[in-house]
């Protein structure tokens, strides 16, 4: 699949790039994805719930009424969950919402995602960003020329660039990452995909294993 490379004002180059068929034109796992997601969104769980049982409740532990005669059921202390103010009942604990997947499963997720967003022609490729200083209105100046200012955008970078980075951080609709750190969940949630041309070889390396 051959996409045209853009500059950073939006237009052609007259370069384009191959984009390899075995990570952007894949049979796409609909039920990879959605382990990948969910896998994403469990992650981000802090899991710190929890609700006081009878035997945190404060409370007397006498037995408040005698077992039979009373004509109601039988009651041996205050703490009870039936009871106003009592302890709760099979109430939420401490726990760890996280899971396994294996690596296949998961790199397939992520080219399945990409080869989504390619027949969606959701895909951008674009020269590679190299600001003097950090500031956000030269990412804004970017993302007006590639008409992505109130959308949803996820650049993805082949090295580390502290300037584009820190010109994108006070932006709620955009975020950069390395090609390392996509996720299928990111992929997903952006309406277009901003690939830097030093990004390619990395994002087909690191998914044609």
């Amino acid at each position: 699949m051959k996409v045209a490379v853009l500059d950073i004002n939006g237009k052609e180059t007259g370069r384009k790039v191959d984009l390899s068929d075995s990570v952007f034109a894949i049979e796409p796992n609909n039920h990879a994805v959605y382990l990948d997601v969910k896998q994403y969104l469990a992650n981000q769980r802090q899991g710190t719930h929890k609700a006081k049982e009878r035997a945190e409740i404060s409370g007397s532990t006498r037995k408040i009424k005698k077992q039979k005669g009373t004509g109601t059921a039988r009651a041996g202390s205050i703490k009870s969950g039936v009871f106003k103010g009592g302890g709760r009942m099979f109430g939420p604990r401490p726990r760890n919402y996280s899971f396994k997947l294996n690596k296949n499963l998961k790199r397939l997720a992520r080219k399945s995602a990409l080869t989504i967003k390619a027949s969606e022609q959701s895909i951008v490729v674009i020269e590679d960003l190299n600001f003097e200083s950090a500031k956000t209105k030269n990412f804004t100046s970017v993302l007006k020329a590639l008409d992505l200012q109130d959308k949803k955008s996820l650049f993805v970078l082949g090295a580390s660039n502290n300037n584009v980075y820190l010109s994108s951080r006070n932006l709620k609709s955009s975020e950069v990452l390395l090609n390392s750190e996509l996720s299928t969940y990111k992929i997903l949630n952006a309406n277009k995909v901003v690939l830097l041309e030093s990004s390619l070889e990395g994002i087909e390396t690191n998914l044609s294993k």
